[in-house]
């Protein structure tokens, strides 16, 4: 997202001696790299940020080869926010406040063109960190 995290990003492959991956900037709605080209999308908790969800599930679509993967761990509601917490810094920061609720998540990424399998689903984490708000952290597997 900036370009000191792809230089420490660079640096630390560097330092592990890892030499088969490449750092580009870019946005996740607009992702600078060609069609059909890599084989697999990691996300941890950046789509929340985005504002169009839709967006970013048809670009990761449009960069993956045939039966590419894109893992995603992300936050999901299992309850609409509030406006209040909607419009929070701090939960906006952690993923909650750009959250949607889980089936439209879930269709989001489908709509896009991906089959969607579902990995794993944490409701505690709402009790571990979010003082109770109606959420989990999802885990799926996006197969173009």
């Amino acid at each position: 997202m900036t370009s000191e995290m792809i230089d420490l990003a660079r640096q630390n492959t560097k330092k592990l001696g890892i030499n088969n991956t490449e750092f580009k900037l870019g946005e996740i709605e607009k992702l600078p790299i060609g069609d059909n080209s890599i084989d697999v999308i990691i996300s941890n908790c950046v789509i929340n940020l985005s504002p169009d969800k839709l967006k970013v599930f048809k670009e990761a679509y449009r960069v993956l080869k045939k039966n590419g993967k894109m893992l995603v761990s992300d936050i999901v509601l299992l309850k609409q926010l509030e406006d209040w917490q909607r419009e929070d810094k701090e939960l906006i920061s952690g993923c909650v406040g750009g959250a949607v609720l889980k089936e439209e998540y879930i269709a989001i990424a489908k709509k896009a063109g991906f089959i969607v399998k579902i990995l794993s689903e944490d409701k505690e984490i709402s009790k571990r960190q979010y003082t109770g708000i109606p959420l989990e952290s999802l885990k799926i597997e996006a197969t173009k």
